[in-house]
């Protein structure tokens, strides 16, 4: 089950790096977690996007962490509002430091860097605006 990949203590972490990220945002960010994806790993990250209803954002600028603990895949997904404005590699500059952290099995560390990253940008390009900037996405884990 992917719940026993973190310890109550590990989600606290990711759950805490989320708020603090979405803090000097209007962004959303937003983790999930299955054993396993059958498919390509981007398009059920895709679906699961659209399940989660993140594409319902006012600012389209929702990202999803997903990873398919099983079968080692994950995936980064922006929605189409960032990536009209982030730099061409900014994701693959985060699955890069997020690689780093997984491959000495450090996950919750590596979500942790990642969130950070995504949070950077998003301070960037869609900035906390304090009137009307609505928590639009759970920042729990979701589990598939």
């Amino acid at each position: 089950m992917p719940e026993k990949l973190f310890s109550p203590q590990d989600r606290q972490i990711i759950i805490d790096a989320i708020k603090q990220a979405e803090r000097t945002t209007s962004g959303e960010i937003q983790v999930h977690l299955e054993n396993h994806c059958s498919a390509d790993v981007m398009d059920r990250a895709a679906e699961v996007f659209e399940l989660l209803k993140m594409h319902k954002t006012q600012y389209r600028n929702a990202v999803l962490f997903y990873l398919a603990v099983e079968d080692h895949k994950f995936a980064i997904l922006g929605d189409a509002g960032i990536n009209r404005v982030v730099p061409p590699h900014f994701w693959e500059d985060i699955k890069e430091a997020m690689l780093a952290q997984f491959k000495n099995k450090e996950y919750t560390e590596g979500l942790r860097i990642g969130i950070e990253m995504t949070g950077q940008q998003l301070q960037v390009h869609f900035p906390y605006d304090q009137k009307g900037d609505d928590n639009e996405l759970p920042d729990e884990i979701s589990f598939g």
